[in-house]
């Protein structure tokens, strides 16, 4: 019995050491000390919905785009209902180029918002962020718990 608890407190001090180092599991970007936590859209059916019929998102969340090669990257806003900065980023997670303040879109012909070159990640986060946190081409971000090769 005694043995259980002593593992039981130990565990919970991993938890609580894990949490206060930021390493809580979910998937996250950082530049700069800006921490965003991020879901993935690693498939065709993910990268499809994206962030379409969101109607807010926290200042501090976003969503990662995963290809699996770079190429010229275009996204479009249709059927979403929040203004985005769209940030492409090469295999390097390097940005490649950033659309800000994208308007959202919710007719039938949308304009696409295309990379300036190769990207093989998308970030896409609340509009005004990446000025916000002064991100720009050129710019290297980094990535927690989001797996890739």
């Amino acid at each position: 019995m005694l043995k259980k608890l002593a593992l039981g407190i130990a565990f919970a001090f991993v938890l609580i050491g894990c949490q206060a180092n930021g390493n809580t599991g979910v998937p996250f970007v950082d530049f700069d000390g800006h921490r965003y936590f991020v879901d993935i859209a690693d498939d065709d059916a993910s990268r499809a919905q994206g962030l379409m019929f969101v109607d807010a998102m926290d200042e501090n969340r976003g969503m990662f785009f995963v290809f699996r090669r770079e190429a010229p990257r275009s996204f479009w806003m249709r059927n979403t209902r929040i203004p985005l900065d769209i940030i492409y980023l090469d295999s390097d997670l390097e940005v490649v180029s950033i659309s800000e303040d994208t308007p959202p879109c919710r007719t039938r012909q949308c304009p696409s918002y295309p990379s300036t070159g190769p990207a093989q990640y998308v970030l896409e986060l609340n509009a005004g962020q990446a000025a916000a946190i002064g991100l720009d081409p050129g710019d290297k971000i980094t990535v927690g718990n989001i797996g890739l090769n």
